[in-house]
């Protein structure tokens, strides 16, 4: 072969290449999630200073402590949750103003009285054998309207707040279990309390944990509203209807983790989770009345759906008979597990998190679910390391919070840097270009 003819033959391997490279690169959308806000540490709205230098050398406020996790858009307000992982954690829930500068100081919500711990443990106290409000359960806190620690929160369609409350504190080190788990809803309009709901003793397994909590509702037919609360570690959905104020529980195969999905590399971090149920959404309704509601496991590649109305069925939803109502949708390919997702109801995409990517990942569910439907609308090895919640809300945006977890949990965080991050972008521009574009 002539040596003209061989450069010719490596250009145009070398173009080839290129070409090849940039079809199969994960599709990113250029628009970005813009950062909104930013913390190294976070700082509270102290009644005083004298209150917070009390709490700094009491040990009820280590700065260090308050990592946020879980994010919710109502109107002005984004609800911002500090779980209380560690001891000294300030408040578990909080709220900013979206207008806000750059690293607001974080209100507590509805109040700082309610989100101060107990003096003593209420462990002794007897718990509810019904799946009703009963006085006993009632009495596990002096004031139902107490926040002990939440991950996760959930706006509804009729301007409440409802707040899935574990009751434990100092998760990570010497928990203690000041209530059982319940359900508190809120007035927004108000900021007064409107319910507390225990979780009976008898819906709880050894291992139950509850970090999410998903409202199915219409305005106009408020009290009609289910709660779907996943529980990631009993491997089972609590179902709580608001109108008989009651919960029970439902089980399912699709529920647990899929044990070759559990390793995780983020951060610098290598570790094992064994997370089951997490992440759910709720659809558009059908023709029929019903809604789809999505589901994943973290620790899984894969999305299901059930149809509302058999979680809704306290009966039915119990027994054998529903368990192919249960369809695999799916799966996202490798390393994609996700924590949160959430529905927007204008485009029918899903958007997701993707830990493992630093990213956030979105399917149109007009779609089969695979991984050539999947899109990438960002990543980021900084801003998005451990992208941990993610909100739809009723204005076609998406919200992001990023925390780096898994260093907070096994290794430490540097004060020095930007931690905690919340991002949010146009929905319309960040599927442009996309698989979940329509177009």
């Amino acid at each position: 072969m002539k040596c003209t003819n061989m450069k010719q033959y490596l250009k145009a391997i070398v173009v080839l290449c290129l070409q090849i490279s940039i079809v199969t690169l994960p599709m990113v959308n250029a628009m970005k999630l813009t950062q909104k806000f930013k913390w190294r540490e976070v700082e509270f709205d102290w009644p005083s200073q004298e209150t917070k230098q009390e709490a700094i050398r009491s040990g009820k406020y280590v700065t260090s402590n308050n990592l946020p996790l879980g994010l919710e858009r109502w109107r002005d307000k984004l609800f911002i949750t500090v779980p209380r992982w560690k001891s000294g954690v300030a408040a578990s829930l909080n709220w900013v103003n979206i207008t806000d500068t750059e690293s607001p100081i974080l209100h507590p919500y509805p109040s700082w009285e309610a989100n101060q711990l107990p003096e003593e443990s209420n462990t002794d106290a007897p718990k509810s054998e019904t799946t009703t409000k009963s006085d006993s359960a009632s009495k596990q806190l002096n004031n139902n309207g107490t926040i002990i620690s939440t991950f996760r929160v959930s706006a509804d369609e009729c301007d409440r707040l409802w707040v899935m409350d574990t009751g434990l504190a100092d998760i990570l080190g010497v928990p203690v279990q000041y209530a059982a788990p319940s359900l508190v809803v809120f007035d927004l309009y108000t900021d007064k309390l409107i319910r507390r709901h225990y979780f009976p003793d008898s819906l709880l397994k050894e291992d139950s944990f509850f970090a999410n909590v998903i409202i199915d509702t219409e305005r106009g037919d408020c009290d009609n509203a289910f709660a779907y609360v996943p529980d990631l570690g009993g491997y089972q959905v609590i179902v709580y209807s608001f109108g008989d104020d009651k919960s029970w529980r439902v089980k399912h195969n699709f529920f647990h983790f899929d044990p070759l999905a559990g390793d995780y590399n983020i951060g610098g971090v290598n570790f094992q989770w064994t997370d089951g149920v997490f992440g759910m959404a709720v659809g558009k309704k059908g023709h029929d009345g019903s809604r789809p509601v999505f589901f994943h496991a973290f620790s899984s590649t894969k999305e299901f759906m059930v149809s509302n109305r058999i979680l809704q069925n306290e009966t039915y939803s119990q027994s054998s008979d529903s368990y192919y109502d249960y369809k695999l949708m799916g799966d996202r390919g490798p390393n994609s597990q996700s924590s949160a997702e959430s529905y927007d109801p204008e485009t029918g995409v899903v958007f997701y998190t993707q830990v493992n990517k630093d990213g956030v990942g979105c399917w149109n569910t007009a779609k089969p679910l695979n991984p050539d439907t999947q899109g990438l609308v960002d990543s980021d090895s900084d801003a998005l390391v451990f992208p941990n919640d993610l909100k739809v809300d009723n204005e076609g945006n998406v919200w992001v919070l990023s925390d780096r977890l898994p260093l907070f949990i096994f290794t430490s965080l540097d004060p020095e840097q930007y931690n905690y991050r919340i991002l949010t972008g146009r929905i319309s521009e960040l599927i442009k270009g996309t698989p979940c574009d329509a177009y």
